[in-house]
């Protein structure tokens, strides 16, 4: 199965078009505002307003075998630990080898933001590139995942 945490995701007609190619059942959750896909394999999940509901809904069923679509950094932690597989929307695979180093920079520049309010900025803007990438590492990862 594939779990698109869809709140801010620029790829789900890419995750759409992969999924479907491999026969594998899509879950899309967010808090609201999604337009449901008339796809058969895409499901799409809308859980209550709070903070981090739609990634706990996603860390409690994901698990081996199953690949997570998430930007999330908690979320893909608790997703790796139960065994799924996790891929950023920019291609990035986030695995045990280096959530961690991931995690430890999410909380520095947490704290360094918090520490400017004045800092202006942000990441850079999602590229035809990014998303080039982002489909070829997803159709590796599904067929990691089907092995």
């Amino acid at each position: 199965m594939i779990y698109v945490d869809a709140d801010a995701c620029p790829v789900k007609a890419e995750v759409e078009r992969v999924g479907t190619r491999h026969k594998l059942k899509m879950f899309v959750v967010s808090n609201g505002g999604i337009r449901p896909s008339a796809n058969p394999f895409v499901e799409t999940v809308v859980v209550p307003d709070g903070p981090d509901v739609a990634d706990m809904w996603i860390a409690d069923r994901a698990t081996k075998g199953d690949v997570v679509i998430t930007g999330d950094i908690p979320l893909a932690a608790r997703c790796i630990e139960n065994g799924a597989l996790v891929l950023k929307h920019n291609g990035e695979p986030l695995t045990q080898a280096n959530i961690g180093n991931v995690l430890a920079t999410r909380d520095l520049m947490a704290d360094m933001r918090a520490a400017d309010p004045f800092r202006q900025g942000g990441g850079k803007p999602f590229s035809k590139a990014d998303r080039a990438r982002f489909l070829d590492a997803l159709e590796r990862m599904v067929r990691q995942a089907a092995r």
